[in-house]
This record gives C-alpha cells, sequence and structure tokens, in this order.
C-alpha cells in the first residue's frame, strides 16, 4: 500500500507540473493576442482530462487548468496563471 501511495504522490506532482505549464502557456499566448491556439496549446501540454479556462478578470487574463489524478481519485489539482495583455495585441 505505501509503494501505490508513493506512486500516486509522484503522479500527482508530474499532474501538477503539466498544469501549471499549461495554464502558463494559456495565458500567455492570450496576452499575445493568440486568443484561437490558447486552449488548444493548453490541451497539449496539460494532462488528459483536463478542464482549461482562460477569462479576463479586470485588466489581467486569468488561466485555470484543473485535474485529478492517475491512483488518487479524490485529489483534485489546480494551476492558475496570470499575464498582462500586451499592448497591441488584439483578441
Amino acid at each position: 500500500m505505501a509503494v501505490v501511495a508513493c506512486i500516486g504522490a509522484l503522479l500527482a506532482a508530474s499532474t501538477q507540473v503539466r498544469c501549471v505549464d499549461a495554464a502558463r502557456e494559456a495565458a500567455r499566448l492570450t496576452a499575445r493576442g493568440d486568443v484561437a491556439n490558447a486552449v488548444p496549446a493548453a490541451r497539449v501540454i496539460a494532462p488528459p482530462g483536463a478542464d482549461i479556462s482562460v477569462r479576463l478578470e479586470g485588466s489581467r487574463i486569468l488561466a485555470t487548468v484543473t485535474a485529478g489524478t492517475p491512483l488518487l481519485p479524490l485529489l483534485e489539482l489546480r494551476a492558475e496563471a496570470v499575464a498582462a495583455p500586451e499592448p497591441g495585441a488584439g483578441p
């Protein structure tokens, strides 16, 4: 049982890193004005089945990625990235 818990923890850490990377990419692309490719690019990076959202909050872009873990089904991981729109970047 301890081995399964250790493997689950390692998989959760890997999943969290992928969520962080995906959120950062979605926020970055949206800030550059590449809205159409932001979520598809994040989906390539994110864990399978992750929920990805990008929204404008005030003057900031907020990207959120939420995913479950393979061996720890009750654990939900979440990452957020914030970016400021680049000058001249259109939607």
